[in-house]
């Protein structure tokens, strides 16, 4: 009989990945997606014949036990939640019920519904903040400094207080920034990856950004879904940092998109005050050797290959709409 996993944010860029590797690895695939969501399903579009939907929120429990009880898991994978740092900032009171108190309610909902369901937790290196050590480790204090992850660091709180409390097996998988042609334009990588091929293609002239010099840890999002199979793999459930150990500027990742685009960003990009943040993570860089030694997993995409293939896919992705337009 297959193993059956549940994800809720199914429809997001890590849960179609995992959604894919699960279904590869001969799972019975069951997600979570809001009632009401508009376009939840687009990045599983290919596959949603394959899996099997339900709705729940993360704002009722009730219906998270019944989406757990009629999915019968035996891994549970709580992929849902605000993604974006900058909403957080925006609506830190919604940001804090999905992100946080979310978590908790899932947690309340599989005790009850399926205690013997492995689960795993999407945390962040958000929790980390103004971090005391660089690189971070699965040791590194908490020291939060934006909505997000404040929220997150309940959830990875919370996730080990009732692994520890109610012998629960939960994982924690202390992702940093990853990256993919699924993410949202809202998130800087994946603006500027558009943004390049849009103005290689004559639809745009200019890309405004904010905090060039802003650094981060930036990963591809297919590699780093395995690391969080892994983890319920695993004789024992720990926490993990999963990440690249390698830092880049947001100046680096423009410059290796609009070359790949064959354009100067000089040209181009302008720096615009009112996309800076409140407050800026600085020195976020993970140690990944835990989940080296203990899972087998390190990254196998550099940070070059990553761009290359985010600009082109935009590249297709908008030849592709000018061509039907054209065609139309």
């Amino acid at each position: 009989m297959p193993r059956r996993a549940l994800i809720t944010g199914i429809g997001g860029q890590d849960g179609s990945y995992l959604a894919e590797l699960l279904l590869s690895k001969g799972y019975e695939v069951h997600g979570v997606v809001r009632r009401g969501s508009p376009g939840s399903l687009d990045r599983i579009a290919h596959i949603v014949r394959d899996v099997s939907i339900h709705a729940a929120d993360l704002h009722d429990t009730d219906s998270l036990k019944r989406a757990i009880r009629d999915s019968r898991p035996d891994e549970v994978y709580n992929l849902a939640g605000t993604s974006f740092v900058g909403t957080s900032w925006l609506d830190p009171v919604t940001t804090a019920d999905l992100t946080a108190t979310g978590v908790i309610r899932l947690l309340e909902a599989l005790a009850s519904a399926a205690p013997d369901a492995r689960f795993y937790q999407a945390s962040s290196s958000e929790i980390f903040g103004l971090p005391s050590e660089v690189p971070q480790t699965e040791r590194t204090p908490v020291t939060p400094r934006t909505p997000y992850g404040v929220a997150k660091t309940y959830g990875h709180l919370i996730t080990i207080t009732y692994r520890e409390t109610y012998d629960l097996f939960a994982c924690a998988g202390i992702l940093y920034n990853h990256e993919s042609p699924r993410r949202g334009t809202e998130f800087v990588t994946r603006k500027i990856t558009h943004g390049a091929a849009a103005i290689k293609h004559g639809l745009q002239d200019e890309l405004r950004l904010g905090n060039l010099d802003a650094r981060r840890d930036w990963g591809y999002a297919e590699d780093y879904v395995e690391a969080m199979w892994r983890m319920l793999q695993q004789d024992e459930p720990e926490d993990y940092v999963i990440a690249t150990g390698v830092v880049h500027s947001v100046r680096d990742f423009v410059n290796a998109a609009f070359g790949r685009a064959g354009l100067d960003p000089t040209e181009h990009v302008v720096q615009d005050e009112s996309f800076m943040r409140p407050a800026d993570m600085e020195d976020l860089v993970g140690d990944f050797s835990k989940a080296r030694e203990q899972l087998g997993w390190e990254p196998r995409t550099s940070f070059d290959e990553l761009v290359q293939l985010m600009v082109d896919h935009d590249l297709e992705l908008l030849e592709s709409g000018l061509a039907q337009k054209q065609s139309g």
